[in-house]
């Protein structure tokens, strides 16, 4: 073994804290398929003594990370919390916020900014106007891209090789009659969406809310969020429509404008 890779491995294992990294294996356990867990089946999952995996259980409900029902745990308030910090302080969400409030103040509806993570969107910054609806999403939501406006926005310069490397199977799960089926429909969609600069949809995974959307691109030309403008169904109208497609499709290339700006390493 080289040299130097040992040593790096030596000085990783010597400043790493067992007790810490078996914590975080723990909460790392909590997922949507399994979201509650039990004490036995924490040991038995992370392979540790009942006796270690109670005491991890305690600490962490002692500080919020979990919440405990009787003999089952589930994640706590200061993990959502430990997350939104993260969201918010993410660069690109912090770039784009007064971009997301400028097309909020001007079209007077709701903004978001997503980025792709696998097969899902995950929103970072979102602006909405007071008394305006709300809807399902927040900040941190995750959503699936091939479901919904945003997602198509950052699938925009895929092709169908692409897509099937992403979602693999020919049959893509379905939230609405708007969802398209499979790949083959998905690329229609997103052939129309390259055409017109633009992706468009009305109730594709929410329904009563239709959306707008627009790539944002780094300085090389990859699209690495999607900016998009929610709209309730019942004003989407088009004599409206291309107006405001205009202006969220201007947001995304001010935001793109602004990351061209920025150091290489912005992004990493």
């Amino acid at each position: 073994m080289n040299e130097t890779l040992e040593t790096s491995t030596n000085d990783n294992d010597r400043y790493t804290v067992p007790a810490l990294e078996r914590g975080l294996r723990l909460l790392a356990c909590f997922s949507p398929a399994q979201p509650v867990w039990s004490a036995p089946e924490l040991a038995r999952c992370l392979q540790l003594p009942r006796s270690t995996v109670f005491r991890m259980l305690t600490t962490l409900e002692n500080s919020g990370y979990l919440q405990r029902s009787g003999t089952e745990y589930r994640l706590g308030l200061a993990v959502l919390r430990l997350g939104y910090d993260y969201l918010s302080t993410q660069p690109l969400a912090q770039l784009a916020e007064p971009v997301l409030q400028g097309l909020c103040d001007a079209l007077g509806m709701t903004s978001n900014l997503a980025l792709r993570d696998g097969t899902s969107v995950v929103y970072v910054a979102r602006i909405t106007p007071p008394g305006a609806f709300q809807g399902a999403v927040r900040v941190g939501s995750r959503l699936p891209a091939h479901a919904t406006v945003l997602g198509r926005a950052l699938l925009h310069d895929m092709d169908a090789a692409q897509l099937r490397e992403i979602f693999g199977g020919e049959e893509l799960p379905q939230f609405s009659e708007s969802t398209p089926h499979n790949v083959e429909e998905l690329m229609r969609l997103l052939v129309q969406d390259r055409e017109r600069g633009y992706a468009m949809g009305e109730g594709f995974y929410e329904p009563g809310i239709s959306s707008i959307a627009a790539p944002v691109r780094s300085a090389d030309g990859r699209v690495v969020a999607g900016l998009a403008m929610a709209i309730p169904f019942t004003e989407l109208v088009p004599e409206k429509t291309q107006r405001w497609a205009q202006q969220v499709r201007e947001a995304a290339e001010t935001l793109s404008g602004h990351l061209c700006q920025q150091h290489p390493d912005f992004l990493r």
